[in-house]
């Protein structure tokens, strides 16, 4: 454990109801409590700030290696580089529709501690990732007395996703703005997706609101083009849409991806802007991460972005029927040190976890993956464990986190923290694990 989880649990120990409490008596905003508050750890996790740094900096050069896959290994052609991740081309032409070829830097890099360094454990690229919000608890905690203090005296910081966010928003909705100071930004899920969601839309929406923008919420059929090609929402113009919907959405649609065609009329005709393209989701496929790590294209790097590569990727590698002879072998016998990931998927769906299967589970696992295709297989990272004190039992229990570090095009953006017991299974993620909690993070010196 840090030096500063040990203080921070020393002072709960010695009777600090101030700070042991401090995160159940936040004053919450209406939307957010009703979002997060089932959901939160008793305490933030603590990050070294140096560390944080280093490990932003290495995502945002990750980053732009991801975005020249493409050009580096397959001479430009896209198409040839989707076939390799095991796209079919109905995806790959939704995925490229209205988009410019260069995706926004927008997006959640989940990692671990594994005790020594940050290793990436998948990179989120896109409007669509969650956790825009959560610096409202960080904010929050703050105007708590009890954990103020202890804020002050170890010079914790935090950076404000929601402000960083605001300001990404502002610029890239400039350019279409129908007459308003500021832009009106539609939030839209897809068809039949406010339901299970609209709990945690809400909590945007009001951080959006916290930050002076006007964001509303709605489906993708809610949306309407006027004559001039802008995009309405109940009659209301917007500016720019923020993306809640994905590819894979489109393609399951009754109506099918053509439901999507006003939204990239309208991005490309500069009506009403399209936040994030779809194009994000040919590079936040984990295949591309396999391809950063598999040796047959390290000619392809430098030696400093092989070392860069090296220095925060686990070994990785994408499974199918003409894979490298040998290459299932291998993850048989590996079986307590990987994974199985869909390439496409998220929050620990569908995924295999080799030291929770028997040999035979493992087997049939391998064997799904290599049919279904689009499977990765990437080497087990070991996260940190750090203990965490329970203010309503006085118990003490080792947890794990997994952070999500967020990019923008400012650059790094804050992070939050999803956390589990250290032995209440390996997928840390509230879609699987229904025991995930969320954490606000701070940095420390």
């Amino acid at each position: 454990m840090t030096e500063l989880c040990r203080t921070y649990l020393d002072e709960c120990l010695r009777g600090d109801r101030g700070l042991a409490t401090a995160v159940a008596r936040t004053e919450l905003p209406p939307a957010f409590e009703e979002a997060w508050r089932p959901h939160l750890l008793p305490r933030p996790w603590f990050v070294r700030e140096s560390e944080a740094a280093s490990f932003a900096k290495d995502l945002e050069g990750l980053f732009d290696l991801l975005l020249s896959l493409p050009d580096r290994l397959f001479d430009g052609d896209t198409e040839r580089y989707a076939a390799e991740l095991g796209l079919d081309e109905e995806l790959v032409a939704l995925l490229r529709r209205a988009g410019s070829g260069l995706p926004a830097k927008l997006g959640r890099a989940d990692a671990y501690h594994d005790g020594t360094a940050y290793k990436l454990l998948e990179f989120n690229l896109g409007s669509e990732v969650g956790g825009l919000d959560m610096d409202v608890l960080d904010r929050a905690l703050l105007r708590v007395p009890g954990f103020a203090g202890f804020a002050r005296e170890h010079r914790l910081g935090h950076v404000d996703i929601a402000a960083r966010m605001a300001a990404v928003l502002r610029d890239r909705a400039r350019p279409v703005l129908s007459g308003g100071a500021e832009p009106v930004i539609g939030l839209i899920e897809g068809r039949g997706g406010v339901g299970p969601y609209g709990r945690l839309m809400r909590a945007t929406q009001e951080a959006m609101a916290e930050q002076g923008l006007d964001l509303r919420i709605g489906e993708i059929g809610e949306v309407r083009a006027r004559a001039d090609g802008k995009l309405t929402l109940h009659g209301t113009p917007l500016d720019l849409v923020l993306r809640n919907f994905a590819a894979s959405q489109l393609l399951d649609d009754l109506g099918g991806p053509e439901v999507a065609e006003p939204f990239f009329r309208a991005h490309e005709a500069g009506r009403t802007v399209l936040f994030t393209s779809l194009e994000s989701g040919l590079y936040s496929h984990k295949g591309a991460l396999s391809l950063l790590s598999d040796p047959q294209w390290d000619g392809a790097f430098d030696a400093a972005e092989r070392s860069l590569i090296d220095r925060v990727l686990p070994w990785s590698r994408t499974l199918r029927a003409s894979g490298p002879a040998g290459l299932i072998d291998l993850c048989r016998e590996r079986r307590t040190r990987l994974i199985l990931k869909p390439g496409a998927g998220y929050g620990g769906l569908d995924a295999f976890v080799g030291w929770e299967c028997t040999d035979a589970e493992w087997g049939e696992a391998l064997r799904h993956a290599v049919e279904s295709g689009g499977y990765v297989a990437q080497e087990r990272v070991v996260p940190r464990p750090e203990p965490v004190y329970d203010p309503a039992t006085g118990a003490v229990e080792d947890w794990i986190a997994a952070l999500g570090f967020f990019l923008t095009d400012g650059g790094y953006a804050g992070a939050h923290a999803r956390a589990n017991r250290a032995g209440g299974g390996a997928i840390v993620g509230m879609s699987s694990n229904p025991d995930t909690r969320m954490a606000g993070v701070f940095t420390h010196p």
